[in-house]
């Protein structure tokens, strides 16, 4: 077997080696901890609009929890059968453009990506709706608020757009969250308000002699109307003739005989102008409230 032989100086150079390994190591880690906040500030600075937790990078994310943006928005959007004038989506159309005003004029806030299913049943005389259970969006809901908490925020909103599972599950997961993490500083609201201003956009219809609806009427389809851009989302040559089932005191009649389209009501009046009205309300309803529940704190 062959002999080695440690030269005279070897010892030393590899201390020095190893010293120097070393003080570049430190200088690296002290670089860092110098440059991160610049690097994270100038990330924001490039992109100060970003509202909006998926178009953001992680550093974006991490600059905007230190400035003071810790209020987490989840909104539930859902996909259903809403008449042939209107896409099956729409209220994932109405909740990011909802959600995000709300963040953007809260001023504090970032939005999850908004969860496109909830509480429904799909109908084979209508193929439109894929619906979840209620169980199911209390543990996605939960799960989500969670991961918002690990990532650094301390305020969690949930509100939906579709009805299903509205109030109870929204409620039970902010009593439970709230029992969990509470003591911790971290709270969480149920903010009802965004979806009960479509009750005030109904008085405001009734009081100006607009028919009723319930669903796939004048505030579903004006709604979308305003928020089309592209001209994807509403079949604008059906809306002439998008009228349902009546409306008589309140409650659907429904005629066997009469239209299955998935319209309670009448459509036919529908108009962008009413859709910003009623984008103006939810906004202006879920920002009073949120505001609320943080001067509360």
């Amino acid at each position: 077997m062959p002999k080695f032989e440690i030269r005279p100086g070897f010892a030393a150079a590899v201390r020095t080696s190893a010293c120097r390994a070393a003080l570049r190591f430190t200088t690296v880690m002290l670089a860092g901890l110098v440059f991160a906040p610049l690097i994270a500030a100038s990330a924001t600075a490039d992109n100060p609009e970003l509202v909006e937790f998926e178009k953001m990078t992680w550093v974006e994310v991490q600059a905007a929890l230190a400035a003071g943006r810790t209020t987490a928005l989840i909104y539930t959007g859902g996909v259903e059968e809403r008449g042939p004038q209107n896409a099956n989506g729409g209220h994932n159309l109405m909740a990011h453009a909802t959600v995000e005003a709300i963040a953007r004029r809260l001023g504090n806030a970032i939005f999850m990506p908004v969860l496109p299913f909830t509480p429904n049943e799909a109908d084979p005389r209508l193929p439109g709706t894929i619906g979840i259970t209620n169980d199911l969006l209390e543990k996605l809901l939960t799960r989500i608020a969670e991961q918002s908490i690990v990532n650094g925020f301390r305020n969690i909103i949930l509100m939906g757009d579709h009805g299903g599972g509205q109030p109870r599950v929204y409620e039970a997961v902010t009593k439970t969250l709230n029992a969990k993490y509470g003591a911790r500083g971290v709270h969480v609201y149920y903010c009802d308000q965004v979806y009960r201003a479509n009750e005030a956009f109904d008085r405001y219809l009734a009081a100006r002699g607009f028919p009723p609806s319930i669903h796939g009427g004048i505030p579903d389809t004006s709604l979308m109307l305003f928020l089309d851009k592209d001209h994807t989302w509403v079949r604008r040559s059906l809306i002439e003739s998008a009228v349902g089932s009546p409306i008589v005191n309140g409650k659907p009649q429904i005629d066997p005989h009469g239209p299955v389209n998935g319209i309670i009501g009448d459509a036919r009046r529908s108009d962008p102008e009413l859709g910003k009205r009623l984008f103006e309300m939810k906004l202006e309803y879920a920002v009073r409230q949120i505001r609320g529940f943080l001067a509360s704190r």
